[in-house]
């Protein structure tokens, strides 16, 4: 069933379900049940704005914590009760992968987002990606998704991560120093909120691309206002030891 979105909420003191819907008790029961499943999630977010509100506070936050349950305690062990950019766009950004349209993020590249059956974010592997300097930031990156035989773009890799408290961050700081420019019209795709260059901030190191697998002068990525990371890369082609390896 398709659900219409609705901009003005229906739960208003004319409104007859107000006297009769499911509470939030149950609703969390419920979903509790449903393995707290994101299309459903959605769906719930689509009736109107006290169920969308439900869902930004209550249901994405729990989807976020049973995904990836270590990753979010760390990501909340600084004392603060929810994380940057809001639940709903962690638990996004766990699940889907941006993609990219020609003329957007990422200029030559035509390959639309898609959800993601399961991605590994790894802390260690997003060390790789911060200058020494900065190594002492917290930032969770995924393994790349893999889209192969782009043309003359070869086997494109797309990655994305998050900062814990970006805003504290030594990444966000050495940004703003340097007064990295922003990019003039694309914003995240998880958050909406503004982007900064990493390539043109000269801060990506040389060991992104190792961690990869992929060419060194071919790896770009941008941190958004509240610390989600995106990227692209072009990946090195499999040696016919790692083909045969994997056969």
């Amino acid at each position: 069933m398709i659900l219409t979105k609705q901009f003005r909420c229906i739960h208003s003191a004319s409104c007859v379900c107000t006297k009769g819907h499911l509470t939030e008790e149950v609703l969390f029961l419920v979903f509790n049940h449903l393995n707290w499943n994101p299309k459903l999630i959605v769906a719930l977010s689509c009736v109107c704005k006290w169920f969308d509100d439900l869902a930004k506070r209550v249901l994405w936050k729990e989807f976020c914590r049973t995904r990836a349950p270590k990753m979010m305690l760390d990501l909340q062990s600084s004392g603060s009760h929810s994380v940057d950019g809001n639940w709903r766009a962690l638990g996004k950004l766990l699940i889907y992968c941006s993609g990219c349209n020609k003329n957007g993020l990422f200029n030559n590249i035509n390959i639309p987002g898609h959800f993601v059956y399961r991605t590994r974010f790894s802390r260690t592997s997003g060390k790789s990606f911060l200058l020494p300097q900065c190594r002492t930031d917290v930032l969770y990156v995924s393994d790349p998704c893999e889209h192969l035989d782009q043309g003359d773009e070869g086997d494109v890799g797309f990655f994305r991560g998050i900062f814990k408290s970006f805003a504290m961050s030594k990444v966000r700081k050495m940004l703003i120093s340097r007064s990295a420019p922003m990019h003039p019209t694309e914003v995240c795709p998880y958050c909406k909120a503004r982007l900064w260059n990493m390539l043109a901030a000269k801060m990506i190191p040389s060991s992104a691309s190792c961690r990869l697998g992929a060419y060194e002068d071919c790896i770009e990525y941008y941190v958004c206002l509240n610390g989600h990371v995106l990227g692209i890369c072009t990946l090195l082609p499999l040696s016919d030891t790692d083909e045969a390896s994997e056969e």
